[in-house]
């Protein structure tokens, strides 16, 4: 009766057990099934074993009865050498099969390499928390640079733009102006190169979208598909797999505005330069535009922050015209660096020197914005320097010493990338911003 029951109970654990037996077993199986790439490397990996194992038995047996290098002997230490290079593409295979199961879609996306992936995830992602400032050109290159050291990258752009593309967009559809983002999302993409240059296509003559950029109507595109532009912004950083964040500083549909020293006012970030008047000081339209939150989250945690460099009125100073912008920043601990331009821009800073860009940005914010100052000391060839003076463009005048005597910290240094035209050196200039972190 006890045998019986014994034998009873078994079959109803093993019928209990059985779905989760099958499971397992479908479930190994599947592992083998034609495709998923794993049975290759297996097999390989077996094969160096057998071979590793039949080659050092046969070392063994030689070596115990002589010491002689015989035709045989070098067979079977090349057959051990096989097995072991067996095992290490085996494994190696089996190692990168496995961590590209776990990889988020950027990393499928980017198409990286088992190396690449191992350097972001152990040294980049453990980089400082660097928050850049501005918008155009000037940002986007920097962004080139600082991208190489760290992946904790937020750049917050300007959204005051309303010339070319972007403003027409802006007209048009009555969203925030997506060309400076765009710009900063492709300088920090991880994307394939095709990629980014497809959101930097710009459609030629004889077309309704002549002028566009396809960035700027993929995110427009975006933007009306999620009703929500911010959104729009993070969804297109997915698709480039960008390594860090981009923000627009507020969300508010902000118009800039300048008053010129002749008292008179111009509305409109791409009309400002125009009148070639000098700029008294800019404003915003609303006033009381706010930040984008995840703008002042970045700026409190980040370890690092920098202006510039870039159009000094209408690329760094509407970031700055945001209170909580600049409240966020003067309350940071982080060394805070202003990236002085190396040339003058017509009808903006027609005359300026590095101190005048510097009182500039502190008038219009506040003095605890700033601790150092990064100006050029190059030389610029002749051919360029005409060929700017040409568009009323000048080399702006260094005076680092009278930078000091109001309190602020210099560095001077060769960061001009010298081509058609004339560009900050992005790799030089993330190397000196992060030396300035490593003292800090």
């Amino acid at each position: 009766m006890k045998k019986r029951f014994d034998i009873l109970f078994r079959s109803y654990l093993g019928a209990a057990f059985l779905p989760v037996k099958q499971g397992l077993r479908n479930t190994l199986l599947k592992w083998l099934y034609p495709g998923i790439g794993i049975k290759r490397w297996l097999v390989v990996s077996i094969i160096g074993v057998i071979l590793t194992i039949f080659g050092a038995s046969r070392l063994g047996e030689a070596s115990f009865f002589t010491h002689k290098l015989t035709f045989t002997k070098v067979g079977d230490i090349l057959t051990v050498a096989l097995g072991i290079y067996f095992i290490f593409i085996g494994f190696k295979e089996l190692l990168v099969f496995i961590i590209k199961l776990f990889l988020p879609p950027k990393e499928m996306r980017a198409g990286k390499g088992l190396v690449d992936i191992l350097y972001e995830k152990q040294y980049l992602e453990r980089g400082p928390k660097i928050v850049a400032i501005g918008g155009g050109t000037g940002l986007s290159t920097l962004l080139h640079g600082l991208k190489e050291y760290t992946s904790n990258i937020t750049a917050i752009v300007t959204v005051a733009d309303d010339g070319g593309s972007s403003g027409r967009i802006r007209e048009q559809f009555g969203i925030l102006p997506p060309g400076d983002i765009r710009n900063c999302l492709v300088a920090l993409a991880e994307a394939e190169p095709m990629m980014r240059d497809l959101f930097q296509f710009r459609f030629g003559e004889g077309s309704e979208l002549e002028g566009h950029s396809f960035g700027n109507l993929f995110i427009t595109a975006m933007t009306k598909l999620t009703g929500d532009f911010e959104k729009a912004v993070k969804e297109s950083s997915k698709v480039l797999a960008i390594r860090g964040q981009v923000i627009p500083s507020t969300l508010n549909k902000v118009t800039l505005v300048a008053e010129y020293k002749d008292g008179t006012s111009t509305e409109g970030e791409a009309k400002i330069p125009e009148k070639g008047c000098p700029i008294k000081n800019v404003y915003l339209k609303p006033a009381d535009a706010t930040a984008t939150p995840e703008a002042i989250r970045a700026i409190s945690e980040a370890e690092v922050i920098v202006l510039g460099p870039g159009s000094l009125y209408t690329s760094i100073l509407p970031n700055l015209l945001i209170k909580e912008i600049t409240e966020a920043m003067a309350a940071s601990s982080a060394p805070k660096i202003y990236v002085c331009n190396i040339m003058t821009q017509y009808g903006e800073t027609d005359g300026y020197s590095a101190y005048d860009h510097l009182n500039t940005v502190i008038n219009h914010s506040k003095k605890r914005i700033v601790d150092y100052v990064i100006v050029n000391t190059a030389d610029i060839p002749e051919n360029l320097i005409m060929k700017y003076k040409e568009e009323k463009a000048f080399l702006i005048r260094n005076d680092a010493e009278k930078i000091r005597k109001a309190g602020f910290k210099v560095i001077e240094d060769r960061i001009v990338e010298v081509g058609e035209v004339i560009r900050h050196d992005s790799y030089k200039l993330a190397q000196i911003i992060f030396s300035l972190f490593f003292k800090a």
